[in-house]
Parts: C-alpha cells; structure tokens; sequence
C-alpha cells in the first residue's frame, strides 16, 4: 500500500503491519508487567538511563564511557563541568530525567521543544549564544568518522524563515493528522526533525530524546526501561545510511527503509527487555535478601568499593565483603582493579 503523508512517500506491506503489532501486542500486557515487576524495572531504569545518556551522546562524538557518565550522573547535583563531554551527558541527563518525570504535561509545540532544546544546552558554554533557539548560521548533518573526520550527510533547512515554516508545518502536520498509526507518526516526526536540523547544535541527541517523549505520550512506558539510543549506536552506521538514502532524495522522499529500522530497533530493545525481565527473576530467585540489596546498589553505582557499598547501606565491612564474594562466584558482578582501587560492577 502506497501511501503519502506528510508529503513524505511510504510503502506499508504486510511485514511492517506485521512488525508495528508486534509492538502493539506486547504494549497491551505491559500494565500488568509493570505492576508486577515494580522493583525489578526500577533496576532497569537506572541501567536504561546510564546506557541513553551515554549512547547518545557517543553518537554526537563524546567520549565518555557508561561508567564515566554513572558517576558523572550520580554527582550531578554538586558538580561543575569543565569539559564538553561532561556538559553534554549532564545536559542530556537532565533533559531525559524532566522528560520522564514529565512527558504527560510537555506538549508537542515549538515553544516546548525550544525549552527542551535549552535543557539540553543547558550546562554547554560553547551553545550558551544559541540554546532554545532556532540556528542562525546554514548546519549540515554530518557523521564522526572512526579517524575523526566528518563527513556531510545532508544539506538541511537554510536558518530563517524557512526553518521556522518548517518547524510550524511539522508541529501543525503532528498535532492534527488522527489517521496516522502513532508508531509511524512519532517515527516520521523524528525523520523530519532531523531532516529540518532546526537548532545550531543538538540536533541529534534532540531527535533521540523527542522520540522517547512522542513513545511516552503514545502509551508506550515500556521505552524507559530500556535504552533506544544504545540501540541506534550500535547500528550507527546503519543509522546514518537510512537517513543518507532518503534525505538526498527531499523533497517528497520515500521513508519506508527509514520506518522499517526505526521499528526494528523498537522490536529489537522491546525482546531485549523480555530477556532481561526474565534473567531478573532467575537472579532474583537465587539471591537472598542481602544479596539482593547489595547487587542493587552496584547496578546503580558502578565501580563503587567495598567501604562504599558499607557505609551507604550501613552493613559491617567485613559482612559486604563476604556478599560480594558470592555474588561474585554466582556471576551476578565483576569487579576491576586491585586493593583499594578496587571498583564492582553489575553483570
């Protein structure tokens, strides 16, 4: 079935409809999962979190590891941030937490995403003289090659005027089209952000966070378990061909390959979360209540010590030793370094 909206072309056969129900299925036993899995999914949260902040902004060119950005993120409230990379996954962790927190009340406005693009830039100096407004300056979308070169993928939106009638469009097209499947609308509403590149910088790392916010307003909770971003940077080469093939065509370009990797990546974390579901509940079974408390405070404080994991908790040190030891031996954590370097890690 052709199809056009958006004034963008789209091809829907039986395997896509067959791929969008996939999603749709698991989302209408997900109520009970969620209320049966309460802690178990804060766990993931937590995880999914580190794993979103750091992916997405690895894919823009930082080089902070998962680890880095979980201790960056766990002292947020009383640091200061020198370098680019810590002003960047403090500014995305902000803005992911607000979302989460607050996706119901954020509306899909031009002035919502201007405050959420500031968020983002919030902690950045070098973005300070264009966050939460649209670019000044002609931006191209361009990939981080493994050699540190760039290479220009799409000449976007000239700045002015028509940047800002392509934001009204998109927004007006977004809130008013009741036809379109909503998996399809907040994929080819991420499509065309990207393709408009409204801001100076930030683009990127906006899209990724605005299709969490479009998923969360649709119903689909799920998504913050598990990190979409994570999954785009491992396919970040297929990423940016998907985008590469379809914007050189603009305007009236057909998204289809487009649609089909962006469900494929919601099908893909949605089984990844199934597994993990499942693997919780095994650990869980064979771990006892001290162990439980323990290992969970690892998975939220990566590379903590012994004495850490004692004092946080209030448990004698030489009781957390023993735990970490058999949770060792039951696979459950790693641990890196020797001595007092020393730092334990979740599996």
């Amino acid at each position: 079935m052709s199809l056009i909206i958006n004034n963008l072309q789209l091809e829907l056969d039986m395997k896509i409809m067959s791929e969008l129900s996939k999603i749709d299925r698991f989302d209408a036993s997900w109520s009970s999962i969620e209320k049966r899995e309460g802690s178990t999914l804060m766990q993931l949260k937590s995880i999914a979190t580190v794993k979103s902040v750091g992916a997405s902004t690895r894919i823009e060119g930082s080089k902070m590891t998962d680890d880095e950005v979980s201790i960056l993120i766990e002292n947020i409230s009383i640091s200061s941030f020198e370098e680019r990379d810590q002003q960047e996954v403090a500014g995305y962790f902000e803005t992911l937490d607000t979302i989460a927190e607050n996706y119901a009340s954020i509306g899909i406005t031009e002035s919502q995403i201007k405050s959420l693009h500031n968020l983002l830039m919030k902690h950045s100096v070098k973005d300070a003289w264009h966050k939460g407004e649209y670019k000044q300056v002609t931006n191209a979308v361009e990939a981080n090659l493994a050699d540190g070169t760039k290479q220009t993928i799409f000449k976007t939106s000239e700045p002015g005027f028509q940047t800002k009638d392509a934001m009204i469009r998109l927004v007006e097209w977004y809130q008013n089209d009741e036809e379109t499947l909503p998996l399809i609308k907040d994929a080819l509403f991420v499509y065309e952000f990207l393709s408009i590149n409204p801001f100076q910088d930030g683009n990127g790392r906006l899209s990724r966070l605005l299709a969490s916010l479009l998923l969360l307003k649709n119903g689909y909770s799920w998504i913050q378990y598990v990190s979409f971003e994570h999954e785009i940077e491992n396919r970040k080469s297929e990423y940016y061909k998907v985008l590469t093939d379809a914007q050189k065509n603009r305007p009236g370009e057909n998204v289809t390959q487009w649609l089909i990797f962006f469900i494929n990546c919601l099908n893909n974390i949605q089984g990844n979360l199934v597994l993990k579901l499942e693997e919780s509940k095994k650990v869980s079974k064979a771990l006892t209540p001290r162990e439980k408390r323990i290992n969970f405070y690892i998975q939220n404080h990566a590379g903590c010590s012994s004495g850490a994991i004692s004092t946080k908790l209030d448990i004698p040190l030489p009781t957390v030793k023993k735990t970490i030891i058999e949770l060792l031996n039951k696979k459950v954590i790693t641990k890196e370094g020797v001595g007092r370097a020393t730092g334990y890690y979740s599996m």
